[in-house]
């Protein structure tokens, strides 16, 4: 089988699909994304292909329809690399792609013939997710008519794809009911082989001078960027009473600096300047660490040591960091919002909180950390849920090629 992987940051959710589908010699994989200089992409046995960064939109275009624009313009790039790719001989059989910044575009429109899987994130809407969720960050009446328009691409996509998937059945349930049911819920996968407990790891921080094991206090917190969609704002403003509470914790907070969702602080300051403005003098820095973002290694180990860890998410995407806490024998302090009560029970193998309290946040993570030897069975717990539901060898994989080949075997849209 010849098969493509369109991702603009590709390997992405492809990662470990990619890597299984190079080592077979049967068949051919090909890969397309946004020319990085600093990402080179070097799978054994994946031929990657790029297209240049394209311009965004023309900041004259109605601000309803520059997303929209956007995307044109990327599903444009593609297709040029597309029909490079069709004039060298490569006309794929199955493309797997995420359609969120309009790489699917035009996909069909080069390869007809080519059954199209799409990768399904999010859908937005006004009401019931991410948007509106935190009253510190109401809608505007402007804001809640930019919603419908978000979603063009995904509509767009939508029509021209042979089947989609989605990684949890919440993150499914946000798009329209009459295209649910092309939607197959697969997630992604846990490499659970990999991210497990080891009670022996030491987490050593040079920059900081740190060196952790388990029989330290450790409370981790862990997102791309330190935002509030992530809860940044939330977390940060229960540290004090947390450090308040317990004199021997130490905090390693992990996150970039950028806004990956929702919008930017304002006058151009980022959201841990506005939260250290807000709560700082109130922390204290030579317990509480900002590390920036860890190697993958060293995150891992981050987990390992970690006596109570934070996750805390608006209802939105479902972060792989909160699945991989829990295969590491995390004890978890989370948000009760959809999609985490889909992975976690409070009580079974976590503890949730009011994603808008930061009183209730430095409550849990105090009875985590007095209760620790009680609660072990809550890590126990964690890890087995994600081997039962999101392993990646004996559940997702396996479920990713049977849909693969499922539709390989079935006539183009």
């Amino acid at each position: 089988m010849k098969i493509l992987f369109v991702h603009q940051n590709f390997p992405g959710q492809y990662k470990h699909l990619a890597v299984h589908y190079a080592q077979n010699p049967k068949h051919q994989v090909a890969s397309l994304g946004e020319r990085k200089a600093d990402r080179p992409v070097n799978i054994k046995g994946v031929r990657h292909h790029w297209y240049d960064k394209p311009k965004g939109a023309n900041p004259t275009t109605h601000v309803y329809l520059q997303g929209t624009e956007g995307a044109v313009r990327r599903g444009q790039a593609v297709v040029r690399t597309c029909l490079d790719m069709r004039k060298g001989g490569f006309v794929p059989d199955v493309i797997c792609a995420h359609p969120g910044w309009g790489e699917a575009l035009y996909l069909k429109e080069v390869f007809p013939e080519a059954r199209l899987l799409n990768y399904y994130e999010f859908y937005y809407g006004a009401r019931g997710s991410d948007l509106g969720f935190d009253p510190e960050f109401p809608l505007s009446f402007d804001d809640r008519f930019k919603v419908p328009t978000r979603n063009a691409t995904h509509l767009l996509s939508l029509a021209t794809a042979d089947w989609g998937v989605s990684p949890t059945h919440w993150q499914r349930e946000q798009f329209p009911p009459v295209w649910r049911a092309t939607i197959s819920v697969v997630h992604d996968g846990i490499d659970t082989r990999l991210v497990r407990p080891d009670p022996r790891a030491v987490l050593k921080l040079e920059k900081q001078k740190l060196e952790l094991t388990r029989a330290d206090e450790v409370i981790t917190y862990v997102a791309r960027n330190l935002e509030p969609y992530r809860g940044f704002h939330t977390f940060m403003r229960a540290l004090p009473e947390i450090l308040r509470r317990r004199p021997r914790a130490k905090v390693i907070v992990v996150g970039g600096d950028e806004v990956s969702y929702g919008r930017k602080a304002s006058q151009g300051k980022t959201w841990r300047e506005v939260l250290m403005a807000e709560v700082g003098a109130s922390i204290d820095l030579k317990r509480v660490h900002f590390v920036g973002k860890l190697p993958y290694g060293t995150f891992l180990k981050m987990l390992q040591v970690s006596s109570a860890h934070v996750y805390l998410t608006v209802p939105f995407v479902l972060s792989w960091s909160l699945l991989e806490a829990m295969a590491a024998g995390c004890l978890i302090v989370a948000s009760g919002t959809p999609p985490v009560r889909e992975a976690m029970d409070d009580g079974v193998n976590g503890m949730l909180v009011d994603f808008l309290s930061p009183a209730q946040v430095a409550e849990r993570i105090e009875e985590a950390l007095v209760n620790h030897d009680q609660l072990q069975p809550l890590r126990a717990r964690a890890r087995q849920s994600v081997i039962d539901r999101y392993d990646l060898l004996s559940v997702c994989l396996p479920q990713q090629l049977a849909l693969i080949e499922w539709l390989a075997s079935r006539k183009a849209n």
